[in-house]
């Protein structure tokens, strides 16, 4: 496993970070013990850096991959407090959940630009709090959005930006591939520390993974891609992608070939982009939400390309 500083934090991680979002309650909801199996599979393999959240429910499988594991372990999560109590609440929830003395970083979850930056500067000043008494030892932000890294570039305070980037550009918002691509350059530049998400934008690229890798590998601003795991299987094929080992055709087989299945999250906006997108009728709206007939759908991914949510994942 190839490892990096995360930029001037002094936070040294591994090249490939485990999302635990995948293994969660909002996706495969898979029972701790099991999902604790499969992080502790990456720890094993050399992964050093956990990326969670709040919202995600994973603090459980993380804290029972982490009994009796001996080496450190960087751990990242985020919420959407905006206030100075709230932020306090969320970071005490997430030290008592994980049975630890401090986080590794702590992100303001899902920021849009500078603007929301800003609007949420009563919890950063928290984290600064929580900085100085060696709580949380690195505070920043994560987004979709190419203003949210330009925004995230230019604040001091902010040390660590987790920004949505794939070759498609499939979940980026305003901008494309390329202007995410800059706004990722200019804040390596002002020193920030950047880690990836989405690399395979959420599932939609699962038949193109070592393109998909080697494209997101090749940026030198990148020091570390979260990527979501929910077996065995997929940590050991991913370990071997990121540190240059060939994955023998077996595993190839077993990782491609796992059943799967389109997941519309509860964000969805209803827009009916993905409806018109679909050639399968596989898509329809359902009140106020889109709906998928899994029996037609073909996992072509198209519809995750037209998502102005980003809600649209394959599992």
């Amino acid at each position: 496993m190839q490892y990096r500083m995360l930029g001037r934090t002094g936070i040294n991680v591994s090249r490939l970070c485990f999302g635990a979002l995948t293994i969660s309650p909002l996706q495969a909801s898979l029972p701790v013990s099991e999902g604790a199996k499969v992080i502790r599979r990456a720890l094993d393999l050399g992964v050093n850096f956990i990326d969670t959240a709040e919202l995600y429910e994973s603090y459980p499988y993380i804290r029972e991959a982490l009994k009796g594991f001996d080496r450190d372990v960087a751990v990242a999560s985020k919420c959407y407090a905006y206030t100075w109590q709230g932020m306090q609440e969320s970071v005490e929830k997430a030290l008592r959940a994980l049975d630890r003395d401090y986080i590794d970083i702590f992100l303001l979850h899902e920021q849009e630009s500078i603007l929301t930056i800003r609007g949420h500067w009563e919890a950063i000043e928290y984290l600064l709090e929580a900085k100085s008494m060696g709580i949380v030892r690195a505070i920043g932000i994560s987004t979709h959005h190419v203003a949210g890294v330009l925004g995230a570039a230019g604040v001091p305070e902010i040390d660590v930006i987790h920004p949505l980037i794939n070759k498609d550009g499939i979940g980026i918002q305003g901008g494309t591939a390329g202007d995410m691509l800059q706004a990722i350059k200019q804040a390596f530049n002002a020193g920030k520390g950047i880690y990836a998400m989405k690399a395979l934008g959420g599932g939609h690229m699962i038949n193109r993974t070592e393109e998909a890798f080697n494209y997101i590998k090749s940026i030198p601003e990148l020091d570390s891609v979260a990527v979501g795991m929910s077996t065995v299987e997929e940590v050991e094929y991913n370990a071997r992608i990121f540190s240059g080992r060939p994955v023998p055709q077996e595993l190839k087989s077993i990782v491609l070939r796992r059943p799967r299945r389109l997941l519309i999250e509860e964000w969805c906006l209803g827009c009916g982009e993905c409806v018109k997108r679909c050639s399968n009728g596989a898509l329809s709206l359902a009140g106020d939400r889109s709906v998928v007939d899994q029996s037609r759908c073909s996992l072509c991914g198209y519809c995750g390309s037209v998502c102005p949510a980003f809600c649209i994942k394959i599992i």
